[in-house]
């Protein structure tokens, strides 16, 4: 992945604003890598919640199948990131992508993600075909 992500026009777009902690910072003075990792499930999850039917949360579940980060600028302490995360239009099976784009107060990327994550019944354990109501609720 080098484009730039952005969601496409019309897509219901999650955001959230974060700022990182002094834990959050490598030795190289900036946010370190696997924070954005951590960021970037934090967000999915938030949306889930925030979007999924309460009664619909407890029967379903989202495993991270695959991680694709790109970073492109250092995050640093007392900064402010803006966060952003959409979904595919479409699901493929069990499997749905999820985007994240976090931003510098500058406006300038510095970290993206495109994540597979894989909806299982809690119920069984097993992977399950993303009904469309899903799709439709991120839509």
């Amino acid at each position: 992945m080098t484009a730039l992500l952005a969601p496409p026009e019309g897509r219901q777009v999650f955001t959230r604003e974060i700022e990182p902690v002094p834990s959050d910072i490598d030795a190289n003075g900036h946010v370190n890598n696997v924070v954005y990792l951590d960021w970037a499930q934090q967000i999915a999850t938030a949306h889930w919640r925030a979007r999924a039917p309460a009664d619909e949360q407890g029967k379903w579940a989202w495993v991270a199948l695959r991680h694709e980060v790109d970073y492109r600028r250092a995050l640093k302490l007392g900064e402010v990131a803006h966060a952003r995360t959409w979904v595919a239009d479409a699901a493929d099976g069990p499997r749905f992508d999820r985007f994240v784009r976090i931003d510098g107060p500058d406006g300038a990327m510095c970290a993206q993600v495109l994540t597979t994550w894989v909806l299982i019944e809690q119920a069984t354990g097993r992977p399950r075909r993303v009904p469309a109501w899903m799709v439709e609720i991120f839509g």
